[in-house]
């Protein structure tokens, strides 16, 4: 889903002062940071987890660009130069560090004033393959990876830590723009409640079940799985690429078996073959468990909040929950 945002020409060589023209929020187009006409705030995030809450908590205060277009996958984005230079006129720049390497390195180079890593705004964990609450992989660290760069940066998908994340947006914005720092502070509070009322849906909803098991292709659950009292065993690591090895498919067929697990997830903006093969293999049906990382035609809903619902209706149905 795009959306539409509508942009002074007074930007523009040449154009009319009352001419408009309509770019996407997802473009990556943007104006200059402190010349625009309008005096809104120029925000530029990572991508769509980021791009909600700059949207939600920054209002009609601020005009928000994002760096990964809709259905491109967020792990594999390249800039191009024009983004870069547009980066760096931002006023503020929201990122999630850990998520997308091209852009961890640009912005750190960007000499932005303003920039925000939501990844400092709560505390990560590691999380591997399999994560979750029967099987006791809490805070457990994983071979090669570590605290800090190897910590599992999927943090939106709780939305108890989307929350935490979501206040400390909502106080950086204001030191960002003092003069609306009371609209943020209020936009803030109500995304908050929204996503209290969200996490109490997964938690009724999930609190009974035939199993707490989901398999999935790519493993950006485990904060959900943690969150919820599941267990998540993922296909892939945390990079939706990579590809299982002989063994670990082996493995799943023999967790499916035991845990009676019904449903293979996949995602949309990854492959979903490793997916359709191992369900085939075990008899097993496949459905969608959307990561979120990007709003697109094929997703579950248009915005966080619809994709989430969507996402604990999957679940429930896979886990039999009553």
């Amino acid at each position: 889903m795009n959306v539409r945002r509508l942009i002074p020409t007074t930007a523009l060589a040449g154009a009319t002062a009352l001419g408009l023209v309509t770019l996407s929020a997802c473009s990556g187009a943007s104006s200059a940071g402190g010349d625009k006409a309008d005096g809104r705030l120029d925000v530029v995030t990572s991508f769509y987890p980021m791009q909600y809450l700059a949207e939600e908590i920054g209002g009609d205060h601020v005009e928000v660009t994002t760096l990964t277009k809709p259905g491109v996958e967020p792990h594999d984005l390249e800039l191009k130069p024009r983004q870069v230079s547009e980066l760096r006129q931002a006023d503020y720049v929201l990122y999630l560090k850990g998520v997308q390497p091209a852009v961890d390195e640009a912005i750190a180079q960007s000499g932005v004033e303003h920039t925000v890593d939501a990844a400092t705004l709560t505390e990560l964990e590691n999380h591997g393959t399999e994560v979750g609450h029967d099987h006791g992989h809490e805070g457990e660290e994983h071979e090669g990876e570590e605290h800090g760069a190897g910590a599992d940066p999927h943090v939106w998908l709780d939305p108890v830590k989307y929350a935490e994340v979501a206040e400390g947006v909502g106080d950086s914005l204001a030191k960002a723009d003092p003069a609306h720092a009371a609209d943020y502070r209020k936009n803030t509070r109500m995304l908050v409640g929204k996503l209290k009322a969200l996490d109490a849906k997964f938690t009724d909803g999930l609190k009974n079940s035939t199993t707490r098991t989901f398999i999935t292709t790519h493993s950006a659950f485990g904060y959900l799985a943690e969150r919820y009292g599941l267990d998540q065993h993922g296909i892939a690591g945390l990079d939706p690429e990579s590809e299982p090895s002989p063994a670990r498919i082996k493995e799943l067929q023999s967790v499916a078996k035991q845990e009676k697990v019904s449903t293979i997830f996949f995602e949309t903006l990854a492959s979903d073959r490793t997916a359709k093969t191992l369900a085939k293999d075990t008899g097993l049906r496949t459905d969608v468990l959307d990561p979120l990382e990007g709003i697109t035609d094929r997703s579950e809903g248009d915005d966080y909040l619809s994709v989430m619902e969507s996402n604990l209706a999957a679940l429930q149905k896979a886990l039999g929950a009553k």
